[in-house]
C-alpha cells in the first residue's frame, strides 16, 4: 500500500489547502533494478530518473498499479499492504487485501474528481468503474456475517473471519469500511460493534489490532508470526489502527465511544498512578507505536518517537471529535462529541485575525449542528464559516442539536 498513501495525502492536501497547484509541480521519477524471479525484496539506494513527471503523473500512476485484482475481484496484496508483517498471504501473486480494498476505495474515489477537473476524463472513468466494481466485490467477498474479513490467501484460505483459528477479526478491514464510506451503513454498524465487542479491552485500556495473536496455529501470514503474541502487529495495540477505530466511531456519529478510545489511547493516561507508570514504561508525552496486550507484559508500552499515528491522533481529536475542518479560507465546524459535553471552546488564527469558537451542547447530542452564528449574526444554509484576513478577533458559536 506504500505507494497508494502518496496519493490519498496529496488528496487531503489539497482539500485542506484548497489549491490544486500542487499537482502540477514537476519532480523526477525514480529508477532502481527490478527484482527477480524469486527474490522477494531488495534494499538499494534510489537514483533519480532522466524522466520527470508532475505531481498529480506521480499519483496517477501509483493508482494505476493499484487496479490489478484476485479471485474475489479484490487487489492483491502482494507481500504485505499496511501490515508489512503480513508479507506471505499473498506472497505467491494470488493472495488479496480486503483492507486495501476500502483504501483504494477511498483514494479512486477522491482522485477520479481531481482527474476530471484536469480534463483526465479517461483516467476518471476508469477509476470510477474500478470503484464500483471494488465495491461490489468488498460486499460480496469481504462479509463474514458478523464483520469484514482482512485478507485471503494465496490459496484462498480466508483471514479475519470466524473460522481462523488466530486473527478472526482485525480491526483495520472494520474501520475502513467506515471511513472510506464504501460499505453498506448496516454492516457498518455491524463491523463497528463487533470492534468494541471483541477488540477494545476497557479493563486493560487497549484497543487491539486484531485478536487472536498468531501463536500454535497453522495459518503462515509472514514474519508477523515471528513476533510473541500481543506484541506489535501480532495482536497488541497497534496505535495507527486503534486510531482509526476511534476515527470510525466518530464517523458513524457515536462521540461516546470515539472520544472514551481518543482517552484510552492518550498516553498521559497510561500514567496517572505510579503503578500505572511502571507498567507502561515508556514516556507519557509521546504516542507510543504499541502497547503489549499478553501477559506477562500487558500495558507496556513499545516503541516511541517512530510513529505516524501522532499525526492521525491529532487529526482525530482536532478533526473528528471536535469537528475542526479547514478547506482553504473557509471553516467547518461538525463535531462528534460525547453527550455529556455540554460546551468547548478553540482558538483559531488565520493569518492576521483570530477565531475565538465556542461550540454549545444544549440538548446533549453527540452530533449535528443546528445553528452557526458569525459576530451575533446567523449563517443561513450553508454553515460555513469564511475566513478573512483584516487583523481583527471574530467570535463563532456553533450550537449543536
Amino acid at each position: 500500500d506504500d505507494r497508494l498513501w502518496l496519493p490519498y495525502a496529496v488528496a487531503r492536501y489539497v482539500e485542506i489547502a484548497g489549491d490544486g497547484a500542487v499537482l502540477d509541480e514537476v519532480v523526477p521519477f525514480l529508477d532502481g533494478p527490478t527484482l527477480a524471479a524469486g527474490q522477494p525484496e531488495s534494499y538499494f539506494e534510489p537514483r533519480g530518473a532522466d524522466e520527470r513527471g508532475t505531481l498529480f503523473e506521480h499519483c496517477a500512476r501509483a493508482l494505476d498499479q493499484g487496479l490489478t485484482v484476485g479471485v474475489h475481484g479484490l487487489p492483491l496484496m502482494g507481500t504485505g499492504d499496511w501490515n508489512d508483517g503480513m508479507n506471505e498471504v499473498g506472497a505467491g501473486g494470488r493472495g488479496e487485501s480486503i483492507w486495501l480494498g476500502w483504501f483504494l476505495h477511498a483514494a479512486l474515489s477522491e482522485w477520479a474528481g481531481l482527474a476530471e477537473a484536469r480534463g483526465e476524463g479517461k483516467r476518471a472513468g476508469r477509476w470510477r468503474e474500478h470503484v464500483d466494481a471494488l465495491q461490489a466485490s468488498l460486499e460480496r467477498e469481504g462479509w463474514d456475517g458478523g464483520w469484514y474479513r482482512r485478507a485471503y490467501f494465496d490459496d484462498g484460505t480466508p483471514l479475519g473471519s470466524a473460522v481462523n483459528d488466530a486473527c478472526r477479526i482485525d480491526s483495520i478491514a472494520q474501520s475502513w469500511s467506515v471511513i472510506s464510506a464504501a460499505a453498506a451503513p448496516a454492516r457498518q454498524a455491524r463491523a463497528m460493534a463487533a470492534v468494541e465487542a471483541h477488540l477494545v479491552r476497557r479493563a486493560d485500556n487497549l484497543v487491539l489490532l486484531f485478536t487472536p495473536p498468531f501463536g500454535e496455529t497453522s495459518l503462515e501470514p509472514g514474519y508477523i508470526k515471528g513476533y510473541v503474541p500481543g506484541v506489535r502487529e501480532n495482536g497488541g495495540q497497534y496505535t495507527h489502527a486503534a486510531v482509526w477505530s476511534a476515527i470510525a466511531f466518530a464517523e458513524l456519529g457515536d462521540g461516546d465511544t470515539a472520544t472514551e478510545l481518543f482517552a484510552m489511547l492518550n498516553p498521559i493516561n497510561h500514567a496517572r498512578t505510579d503503578a500505572a507508570v511502571e507498567r507502561y514504561k515508556v514516556e507519557p508525552y509521546a504516542v507510543a507505536a504499541d502497547v503489549y496486550a499478553e501477559p506477562p507484559h500487558v500495558g507496556r508500552g513499545g516503541w516511541t518517537w517512530y510513529t505516524g499515528s501522532a499525526g492521525w491522533m491529532y487529526r482525530a481529536g482536532l478533526e473528528w471529535i471536535l469537528g475542526f475542518r479547514l478547506r482553504g479560507t473557509r471553516l467547518v465546524i461538525d463535531p462528534c462529541i460525547p453527550r455529556a459535553w455540554a460546551r468547548f471552546e478553540m482558538v483559531f488564527r488565520h493569518r492576521s485575525a483570530r477565531y475565538d469558537i465556542a461550540v454549545e451542547n444544549p440538548r446533549g447530542v453527540s452530533r449535528g449542528v443546528a445553528a452557526v452564528e458569525v459576530d451575533g449574526a446567523p449563517l443561513d444554509g450553508d454553515l460555513t464559516v469564511e475566513l478573512t484576513d483584516d487583523g481583527t478577533v471574530h467570535r463563532v458559536r456553533v450550537v449543536l442539536g
